[in-house]
């Protein structure tokens, strides 16, 4: 029945790219089942797909596969209420409510916007790996600062409250893993007086009085960073200027609208690289070959980039819901009935990617769809792209050692590392030549 493919345990020991190839080869589109894990109840099941062709058919047809009716997390939403909430993001809709929320906040992702950016960024990237330069690093948290530090810029978030972001992300994303769900990094004493407040209406357990567990995703296991994010709404109206914040607050958004954008980018915003940097670093260091290739043409690192986020895809899977009866690669969908698609199969299809196993930072085309497709294709690929390239660039210049075992994230959405002990030692170049003095 691989019930494996949904277990979050399953993914701590990585990907099961093998059992993907037999499914691509044998049954594209399989009913898996959900079994409890832990506290969290047993789930009705769900089709899940692992054929490129068949992932991307999902994706681009939302008047088939809704996003809305059951939001795009594998668990079902546990109430009505909690369900109600998470339609409100602009991840959870179809067009066009889908697309008026993302017209809201799209010029602040464009290229143009983006490029505005990038000197900024690499100002930021080429200070993270100074800061790391000879000692042993957990090059996760490296990773981990620039895309928060990146969003709260843009989101206007201030300096001394952007640990939040993390925090928040550490919960939502790792809730599977008992590392993460509980995080707490950002100390109260530096955060600015609207954080503290806040940070007050932390839930203080994971689990409801009748001993349920909480979904991360709800309201009431946000509290705090809702709060947050009223305080700051009230600051921004007060002072307004051009970040994500105020376009939000000028766009006519409901509060329910308000508090999931604000959501979607403290969160969806930084996972994504929080997961893809480290592991598109480890990828290089697994492929000495492929990493000495890439310093002696540093031009490659474009399609290096597009070849670590196929490789290592940040998230694996996202879910549909079936709007009526039909047929899915010889499969019989009925209306309501679940529908993941998984990202990390569809990148090593072997009819669309030759040799796909093989990491190859030269590979094109390279038609991954680990940013997603159709309508919701990721609104923050450029800037996503551009941190990944920033970083690299300052890093691959460096010797860059492992000290120890990389610990993987148990996720079955995340693809994600929580541990990547590196040690990074300057490489200095051209050092004048100074012969030996003779006695």
């Amino acid at each position: 029945m691989h019930e494996e493919i949904f277990l979050p345990a399953t993914y701590a020991s990585g990907i099961p790219y093998d059992t993907f190839r037999t499914l691509r080869a044998e049954s594209p589109v399989t009913w898996v089942p959900e079994p409890a894990v832990g506290p969290w109840p047993a789930g009705p099941g769900y089709w899940a797909v692992f054929r490129h062709a068949d992932v991307k058919h999902v994706l681009r047809s939302p008047g088939l596969f809704s996003s809305h009716l059951g939001a795009t997390q594998i668990r079902d939403p546990d109430t009505p209420e909690d369900l109600a909430s998470a339609r409100a993001m602009m991840l959870n809709q179809d067009p066009p409510g889908h697309s008026r929320l993302r017209r809201i906040v799209a010029a602040a992702f464009t290229p143009r916007a983006v490029r505005a950016l990038e000197d900024t960024i690499t100002r930021r990237a080429r200070a993270l790996v100074a800061s790391a330069l000879g000692r042993e690093t957990d090059f996760v948290e490296v990773a981990a600062d620039l895309p928060v530090w990146t969003l709260a810029h843009i989101m206007g978030v201030p300096e001394s409250d952007r640990r939040l972001l993390y925090d928040w992300a550490s919960r939502v994303i790792g809730y599977q893993d008992d590392e993460y769900a509980g995080l707490s990094t950002a100390e109260a004493a530096s955060l600015s007086p609207m954080a503290r407040d806040a940070l007050e209406l932390r839930p203080t357990s994971s689990t409801h009085p009748d001993g349920r567990p909480v979904n991360p995703r709800s309201a009431p296991a946000l509290a705090d960073m809702f709060a947050y994010a009223h305080a700051l709404a009230t600051a921004k109206r007060a002072s307004p200027s051009g970040d994500i914040m105020s376009r939000m607050l000028e766009g006519g958004l409901t509060t329910g609208e308000f508090e999931q954008m604000f959501f979607l980018f403290a969160v969806a915003g930084n996972e994504t690289l929080r997961n893809g940097i480290p592991g598109g670093l480890l990828t290089l260091l697994d492929h000495p070959t492929e990493l000495a290739r890439l310093r002696a043409a540093p031009s490659l690192l474009p399609s290096a980039v597009e070849e670590m986020l196929r490789y290592w895809p940040p998230v694996m899977d996202f879910r549909r819901t079936a709007t009526t009866d039909l047929v899915l690669a010889g499969r019989p969908v009925r209306a309501g009935q679940k529908v993941v698609v998984y990202h990390a199969s569809a990148n090593r299809d072997e009819t669309v990617f030759p040799d796909p196993d093989r990491f190859d930072i030269t590979r094109t085309p390279n038609d991954h769809v680990s940013f997603g497709f159709g309508p919701h294709f990721c609104l923050g690929a450029h800037l996503a792209r551009t941190q990944m390239r920033a970083l690299f660039r300052e890093l691959l210049p460096h010797h860059l050692e492992r000290t120890g075992a990389p610990v993987r994230l148990a996720s079955n959405f995340q693809n994600g590392l929580k541990h990547l002990p590196l040690r990074i030692e300057p490489v200095v170049r051209n050092a004048p030549h100074n012969p030996p003095t003779r006695g």
